[in-house]
């Protein structure tokens, strides 16, 4: 069905997952993945974290702007924390819909110029791979692991056909 007039404005803005420890994931997704932390919400029993790639420069504004313009914007990636998973040994962990394939959830993906060096930084920084460009018949794709086990895809930007 084409897009119509009261549908032209709409925009996808952002998939939500949990974490159960936010120092970690917040560093990966922004010191490994490359994510700037463009606005956060602080509840009583839980935080949320907006992330994206700032490539309008987004993270130079107030925090009160940036909050405003992460809803203008495609491509952002919520963190959400229930506030002391961190601390319970008894937490297992949330699914990353990849236990059961076929059962909901799958993965996030990125696109990098060069995915070759990409997957060469992620080996070098200790980043777990679910796939690597070697397995399998894809040889064009990887998949890592964050901290939480959610898949994350990566492909590169241009695919040569």
């Amino acid at each position: 069905m084409p897009r119509t007039a009261e549908t032209a404005s709409f925009k996808f803005n952002h998939t939500m997952i949990r974490v159960k420890d936010p120092k970690k994931s917040l560093a990966f997704y922004q010191d490994v993945i490359g994510m700037d932390l463009i606005s956060q919400k602080e509840m009583s029993d839980f935080t949320l974290y907006f992330l994206a790639f700032d490539h309008d420069g987004i993270s130079q504004k107030s925090p009160e702007e940036r909050d405003k313009l992460r809803f203008n914007r495609e491509g952002v990636l919520e963190l959400t924390h229930n506030h002391g998973t961190e601390s319970d040994p008894n937490f297992a962990g949330y699914a990353s819909g990849n236990t059961e394939p076929g059962k909901g959830f799958g993965h996030i993906a990125i696109t990098v110029d060069d995915i070759e060096a990409a997957c060469a930084r992620f080996e070098e920084l200790g980043v777990p791979f679910k796939k690597r460009l070697t397995d399998g018949r894809m040889k064009n794709i990887a998949f890592i692991l964050d901290p939480d086990g959610y898949w994350i895809e990566v492909v590169p930007g241009a695919i040569k056909l």
